[in-house]
């Protein structure tokens, strides 16, 4: 028989729901995958059950029913603080996985480069291979995660098609200054370049740092696809709705690229987010004063255990040093962690094309006391998997 695609040949499963399985078969509490373990807000549940017994359960408009995109542009209109048109510069998509590979397709040709920040989501990389392009990876340097401004310009220097940027950062929860992002603008303009961003975490970016939505820089609309989705702002990772906003040229494209991916998002879901799209202001203060608060928690209880570990400037992930340990593979200590202390995590080693294996990384989007279970299992981290190992 003939041999398989050769641009899928090298890839893995997603370590990350790898990490899901294996806490599932050990009984860990899975702070690897990153889902809340409390419910979505209690309008949205209620629309829900009305939804079930109304007229939608066929398809919606391709690129998004009407009165979602309506409702999502004037959510993103305040927030982006530029007009957003619903019926020209929104697609809908399955959640924002699918946002950024039909972006991905939208502008890359086979032989492209991209340019990738690492530490970076594992589907970043595929994204790039699956689109026929090829990634240029360009370092954030720990503790701070910041670049090189040389080194990115070394990359912009190879002619990519395009730059992802992940802001707040999965993994690492980096908040990009608004200086670096006015670097990485120059570069592209100067480069004739696009950007990617993912902005899954736009309301979870704790003070004193700020959020800025790339696209809002001067010169940044026309050349910047702006990717996101309601998965973790209303804690509904499994509902799978996301968006691309963009020019109108180039939403055309994406409009065709997603039909012919996934068709349209679910009908249902998108009708009972609405009451969602339509809160004020005064529920993302109070999502980004629970994510405070657990990120306070936590952190706290790592220092407390003397576990060392890095500081989220948004987000919901920590990357803990596991050095101490001893462990070659970081795979290994994670399989290990999840067995014998009763935790999940992933494996730092999924995130970064430098060889890195001291770091894995956690989650705090769960109830208080799915994180104080989870800290009293740590407690026992040492004397269960021993230094030197």
């Amino acid at each position: 028989m003939q041999a398989l695609s050769d641009r899928t040949a090298g890839f893995t499963d997603s370590v990350i729901r790898r990490m899901t399985r294996i806490s599932n078969q050990y009984g860990a509490v899975n702070l690897s995958q990153g889902f809340p373990d409390f419910d979505p807000p209690q309008e949205i549940l209620t629309r829900l059950e009305q939804v079930a017994r109304e007229d939608f359960h066929q398809y919606s408009i391709t690129w998004g029913a009407q009165n979602f995109r309506e409702a999502l542009a004037e959510k993103q209109t305040q927030y982006m603080g530029r007009p957003v048109d619903p019926n020209g510069e929104i697609v809908v998509t399955c959640g924002s996985t699918e946002a950024m590979m039909a972006a991905m397709m939208t502008v890359a040709n086979p032989g492209d480069k991209v340019i990738v920040f690492s530490p970076f989501y594992e589907n970043y990389g595929a994204d790039t291979i699956l689109s026929g392009a090829e990634p240029i990876y360009v370092p954030l340097n720990p503790p701070a995660f910041d670049f090189d401004p040389e080194a990115l310009e070394d990359a912009f220097r190879q002619h990519p098609k395009a730059l992802i940027l992940c802001n707040p950062s999965n993994p690492c929860g980096k908040v990009f200054t608004r200086q670096e992002l006015e670097i990485i603008a120059s570069l592209a303009q100067k480069y004739d370049a696009y950007v990617i961003t993912d902005e899954v975490y736009e309301h979870i970016v704790y003070a004193p740092n700020r959020h800025t939505y790339f696209a809002t820089l001067p010169g940044m609309w026309d050349r910047t696809i702006s990717c996101s989705s309601l998965s973790k702002t209303y804690s509904i990772t499994g509902w799978r709705l996301g968006y691309t906003i963009a020019p109108p040229e180039i939403t055309e494209r994406i409009k065709k690229v997603h039909d012919f991916l996934t068709v349209g998002a679910a009908a249902p879901l998108q009708e009972a987010v609405i009451p969602g799209l339509r809160f004020g202001q005064e529920y993302y203060d109070g999502l980004l004063e629970k994510y405070t608060h657990k990120r306070d928690l936590f952190l706290q209880g790592l220092d407390d255990l003397g576990l060392a570990h890095t500081t989220p400037q948004g987000a919901y992930y920590v990357l803990l040093d596991i050095s101490e340990f001893g462990y070659d593979s970081d795979i290994a200590f994670c399989e290990d962690l999840a067995r014998l202390v009763g935790v999940g995590a992933v494996p730092g080693s999924s995130f970064f094309r430098e060889p890195v294996n001291h770091l894995i990384r956690l989650h705090f989007a769960k109830r208080d006391e799915t994180l104080a279970e989870a800290l009293n299992r740590l407690e026992q981290l040492r004397r269960k998997i021993p230094k030197g190992k």
